[in-house]
């Protein structure tokens, strides 16, 4: 779901204004996203992680948005607004898997 996070080359974002900070932050969350295998639900323990998880990074993301916002640039609103939205798909997505998981437990 978030492979395409997964490509970005992170030792070479370097950070020297906030607005660079920022998206720094977001890319990071972008690569802690892209370990998140949704296929790999076969429990409600397993799902409360993966909802967990996304709802964690929906709240760092609000956090980078407050703390950096008279920064916030095209480019901090985008990559934050692509991130939010891959998080909901993957609510979306999980939600589908919660009635096999119900079966499975």
């Amino acid at each position: 779901m978030f492979s395409a996070f997964s490509s970005i080359d992170y030792q070479s974002i370097r950070a020297s204004t906030p607005a660079e900070t920022a998206v720094k932050r977001l890319s990071g969350i972008g690569e802690v996203l892209s370990g998140l295998d949704i296929s790999a639900i076969h429990s409600q323990g397993d799902m409360a992680h993966a909802l967990w998880t996304l709802d964690t990074a929906g709240k760092c993301i609000r956090m980078i948005l407050t703390e950096f916002r008279t920064e916030r640039t095209k480019d901090v609103a985008r990559n934050a607004k692509s991130l939010i939205d891959l998080i909901e798909a993957a609510r979306d997505e999980i939600s589908g898997y919660r009635d096999s998981v119900r079966i499975l437990s």
